[in-house]
């Protein structure tokens, strides 16, 4: 056996060398799919002398697809270059930069990224008149990708409009096409869909890339939506090997698309098909495999498994019941100190949570402790105020869009006003131009049309410069002659600190790039930008990480908290409502979340309020699902949870219990308290419990001994 075959075990040997021409890898969470797909790659060019331009591999993060390429790269450096490794929504700019033109659109046409959408959207409102209060941004956008999935045109959603609210959306979904076309746009829907409507219009165009791909594997199967799946089929032929890897226990993105009857239907669609499962895990230890097992097998639209490892059976599960949100946060916060004290770093450490607004009582005791943490999912590098402003100038020299021209032609102030830059738009309008050569065209007097001349000369000069320039060296260039360089090192707000230091890291990123793309161009460069879509961090040092699940799909950790845990909360009230299908999507994600740690889980849960669902909160019923022999439950009483020390922290609200005698009130008590008015008791422990008070006391832990409290009694209406 080759040397880079002897690593695989028994499973992966066989989905590796498998002949089959349709083929489906079922592959368990941490069973080496990635190590699988790449070295099935290197087979068939290896073993069966396979061309690799004839292979295509789709994944759906670039970070996913570089890491492809890198392991690729070690095995095969000389044809690692061949192989067209690439997102789906990299693949279609692929086919329409070459093919577009069947359909009317020049090649050199914008991708628009959701910035660029709503900046749409804020010259609908302007135009059309509309209050921009009456819609939000993002139900703007979901409403619009959903009429384009659903092929209606712009005449055929205002047509449909059954009421004034609709008749509005339906407008501004008018105008946002007809200004797509002005600007020869782009979204990331339409990537997917005029290609697909490509090779449906078009059968010779078609035939050319199932011709150009003999071999099509693709990563994370089970996320893929319809669209992206027809897509596949209308590139599939009957000599076409179709390879897909994917994990149905897996599926919970079923929100934004994904399908989940995919990945389960593909033997039907596709006959005779192999399905290979790969069961050993090489992540996680026996008892958090264990536990993961017994939670997903209690749903059942799965194909069904059982994940194994060779490692130690390692700790229990700990399953924390606290009082409140702060003891269950102080609790967790507690636990990675005494983590951190037996070697753990903190980037060993994460919380993952349902929701984001669960993180805020986490927030508050990491502040409190000073430990140092990372949000993910806050403002990403590329969508930062300072990026943005630079790829716009970028882009005024590849594509001058007026997206781009409207962004930066006051950036740094050149005193040219919103007047200007309207009266630039209606003439760029009227002479279906774009605004960059409508202010070419235009004369304006005085300052603003000063501004205005050295603006464009510096543009031209700049195009005319770049054609000898390295990519990185066009970003410094632009910098310091634009003086957008000069108005953040002169300014006294001390955030321009960081935004210059993340403009360098923009120069260190095209350099980086240039590094693995030698020949690439700005526009190759500037379109990788706008596909790239995958959550980053890009500070250094060592945080515990703050997430949701979703953000942490593909992470790992040493340990792993899951917090949270209450009906309502995870699962959440609205998967709850909907049912089985609702439930088994939350089941999916509870067993993402416990099959991230390696080491140590921690699933805790507090008492206390709901006010998801305006009642007393309930332990989750995914705790109740996971196998007791795996869990270690904890967090009774404070008392009896000596990791737990409360004397850390100086902002819990609890007190410990006085040794009196015990209050003659329970769960479910009506109370009325002198300064609070009429409560009811939640939870009790000991002489404390937990109350709901109406507005603006809310939920107290109070000693149930106080003296001005008491148990109501019926005469109290009287």
């Amino acid at each position: 056996m080759e040397n880079y075959l002897s690593v695989l075990n028994e499973k992966q040997l066989e989905a590796v060398t498998t002949s089959g021409q349709y083929v489906r890898i079922i592959a368990g969470a941490g069973s080496g799919k990635t190590r699988v797909l790449t070295t099935r790659i290197v087979y068939i060019i290896k073993n069966w002398g396979i061309d690799a331009r004839k292979i295509l591999a789709i994944t759906f993060t670039n970070k996913a697809t570089n890491e492809m390429r890198s392991r690729i790269n070690e095995q095969l450096p000389e044809d690692a270059g061949k192989i067209h490794i690439s997102t789906i929504h990299s693949f279609c700019v692929t086919v329409l930069r070459q093919d577009i033109k069947h359909l009317g659109y020049p090649s050199n046409f914008t991708i628009l990224d959701p910035d660029d959408q709503k900046s749409i959207l804020k010259e609908a409102f302007k135009y059309l008149d509309i209050d921009s209060k009456k819609y939000s941004l993002s139900g703007l956008l979901d409403y619009i990708a959903n009429m384009k999935y659903a092929l209606y045109s712009g005449e055929d959603a205002i047509a449909s409009a059954l009421n004034p609210f609709e008749k509005g959306r339906a407008e501004i979904y008018d105008f946002y096409l007809k200004r797509q076309n002005e600007l020869y746009a782009l979204d990331f829907d339409d990537l997917l869909l005029w290609t697909v409507k490509l090779f449906k219009l078009h059968s010779e165009i078609r035939e050319k890339w199932q011709r150009r791909f003999q071999y099509i594997l693709v990563d994370e199967f089970q996320d893929i939506d319809n669209t992206q799946y027809e897509l596949i089929q209308l590139l599939t032929t009957e000599n076409t090997s179709l390879y897909v890897v994917g994990d149905p226990d897996q599926t919970i993105y079923t929100w934004r698309g994904a399908n989940i009857n995919i990945i389960m239907h593909f033997e039907q669609d596709f006959r005779p098909c192999q399905t290979i499962i790969l069961e050993r895990n090489y992540r996680s230890t026996r008892n958090i495999l264990g536990a993961a097992n017994s939670l997903i097998k209690f749903n059942r639209n799965r194909v069904k498994k059982n994940l194994f490892t060779e490692n130690e059976d390692g700790e229990m599960i700990i399953h924390y019941k606290a009082q409140n949100e702060i003891e269950e946060a102080n609790y967790v916060v507690s636990t990675i100190l005494e983590l951190s004290r037996k070697g753990y770093d903190f980037n060993d450490m994460a919380i993952l949570y349902r929701s984001n607004y669960v993180s805020r009582a986490f927030e508050k005791a990491l502040m409190d402790m000073k430990l140092p943490y990372v949000i993910y999912g806050a403002v990403r590098f590329y969508e930062r105020m300072e990026i943005k402003d630079a790829l716009s100038y970028l882009r005024m020299l590849t594509a001058a869009d007026d997206l781009s021209f409207k962004r930066i032609i006051n950036v740094p102030k050149r005193g040219i006003g919103n007047k200007t830059v309207d009266n630039i738009l209606d003439y760029a309008r009227e002479n279906r131009i774009t605004m960059y050569e409508a202010a070419k065209t235009m004369n304006f007097s005085g300052k603003t049309g000063k501004s205005l001349k050295e603006f464009i000369d510096s543009i031209e000069k700049w195009k005319q410069a770049i054609t000898d320039m390295k990519l990185e060296e066009i970003l410094q260039m632009v910098l310091d002659e634009s003086g957008y360089k000069v108005m953040l090192e002169t300014s006294d707000d001390v955030k321009d600190v960081d935004r210059l230091e993340n403009l360098k890291e923009l120069i260190n990123d095209m350099y980086d790039y240039t590094q693995v793309n030698p020949e690439a161009t700005l526009d190759e460069y500037l379109q990788m930008v706008a596909l790239y879509t995958d959550i980053q961090s890009d500070r250094e040092g060592k945080f515990v990480s703050l997430m949701t699940v979703h953000s942490a799909k593909g992470l790992e950790f040493k340990n792993v908290f899951v917090v949270g845990l209450s009906d309502g909360i995870f699962p959440s009230q609205k998967s709850m409502e909907e049912g089985l299908k609702g439930l088994e999507e939350e089941r999916r994600l509870a067993y993402v979340a416990f099959t991230r740690a390696m080491e140590n889980l921690f699933l805790t849960e507090s008492g206390g309020y709901n006010y998801a669902t305006s009642t007393a909160k309930q332990s989750s019923r995914f705790l109740d699902e996971v196998d007791e022999v795996f869990i270690k439950p904890k967090g009774k009483t404070l008392e009896q949870e000596k990791s737990y020390n409360p004397d850390l922290f100086n902002t819990t609200g609890y007190i410990p219990p006085a040794r009196r005698g015990k209050a003659n009130i329970e769960v479910g008590d009506r109370v009325v308290h002198d300064d609070f008015g009429e409560g009811v008791v939640l939870s009790v422990n000991g002489n404390f419990g937990d109350i709901a008070f109406e507005y603006p006391y809310l939920v107290r832990t109070m000693s149930l001994n106080f003296p001005k409290l008491h148990k109501k009694e019926k005469n109290d209406d009287e």
